[in-house]
């Protein structure tokens, strides 16, 4: 069990945001053991002879040979204790990959070896030796080992990751405007609960921290760490991952409108439509219906003036999000 205290202004200071690092932690853990990780199989069966042709894994999710593997050597294949030093807090919502890096290379040396101790408890492979012999030059080796890992699993499909988080964001924000903060963190996940002024999160290993005093709480929807959580629960801000709704569908083909609602919207809108399970961007829409973004625009407005569909900015993308008239419309249409 890991036990948070949040003092009264710690609550006040919950933020959200999105990270690129916490996605590259999480993901290489599903890669290591995909046995709780059934839903991205196709992600996993797609991106694996990517890395593998690349050095950068081998057929049973671990690194390549050759000193390669320190990014995998420092992630656990089942929950369990991560080094903080790989998830810093992230900034806010529009994640910088090469920002994040800078400030894990950053990471002060004493740091490094604190994580690493509490990590291994010991037992050290020679490149775990090596990072905590020269924790800067092995911070250098391994921002580099991410960027390429970044390259190959994660940026292809990040925009449609990113969609989702987005979409997640919004969606707790309305929770928190409407129930407080007791309703936003009591439905992130079955795992967490908020009493008083702890917040509870059943894991494995057992600690128990308080926020520091002018601390806050950073909520970071996330696709890979499904279906647990992950906590920071030290330092200045608390950090929680926690799955991002909408995971289930999203490495889904792209779905075809009914007969039905092709025959009363066109097909186009129809499709438009269907692809709008979650807020989803224009750019985001043609490149999945194979529309041209233009004609997703006049789509869009049509259906915009017809109810069906509304809009709103997410730092600098548009969303477009079916309404509850749309949704209506689709079940009868079947």
């Amino acid at each position: 069990m890991v036990a948070i205290g949040l003092s009264a202004g710690a609550v006040a200071r919950i933020r959200f945001a999105v990270s690129c690092l916490w996605e590259v932690a999480a993901s290489v853990r599903v890669l290591r053991d995909t046995g709780d990780h059934a839903v991205h199989l196709p992600w996993v069966n797609r991106v694996r002879p990517r890395l593998r042709s690349a050095g950068l894994v081998g057929a049973d999710g671990t690194h390549g040979a050759d000193g390669a593997g320190l990014l995998s050597q420092l992630i656990p294949a089942r929950p369990g204790y991560l080094p903080d030093f790989l998830t810093p807090p992230p900034g806010g919502l529009t994640p910088d990959l090469d920002a994040e890096l800078a400030v894990l290379r950053a990471t002060p040396p004493e740091i490094v070896r604190a994580d690493l101790d509490l990590y291994d408890g010991g037992t050290r492979s020679p490149a775990i030796r090596a990072l905590y012999a020269d924790p800067a030059a092995g911070l250098r080796r391994l921002a580099e080992e991410i960027a390429g890992y970044w390259r190959i699993a994660l940026a292809p499909d990040w925009p449609r990751i990113r969609l989702l988080l987005d979409a997640d964001v919004q969606h707790r924000a309305r929770l928190l405007a409407e129930n407080g903060a007791a309703g936003l963190l009591n439905d992130l996940h079955q795992q967490v609960r908020w009493e008083g002024e702890t917040l509870s999160i059943a894991q494995r290993h057992c600690t128990a921290a308080d926020v520091a005093d002018g601390g806050g709480l950073v909520l970071i929807p996330s696709v890979f760490v499904w279906p647990s959580v992950l906590s920071v629960p030290g330092g200045t801000a608390a950090q929680l991952g926690y799955p991002a709704r909408g995971i289930g569908t999203l490495w889904e083909a792209p779905r075809q409108a009914s007969d039905t609602l092709s025959a009363v919207l066109g097909r186009g809108r129809a499709r438009l439509l269907v692809e709008m399970r979650a807020p989803i961007s224009t750019t985001e829409l043609a490149r999945r219906t194979g529309i041209s973004a233009g004609g997703v625009s006049q789509h869009l407005a049509v259906l915009r003036a017809a109810g069906l569909v509304s809009t709103h900015r997410s730092g600098r993308t548009v969303l477009n999000t079916r309404t509850t008239v749309a949704d209506a419309l689709l079940t009868v249409a079947g």
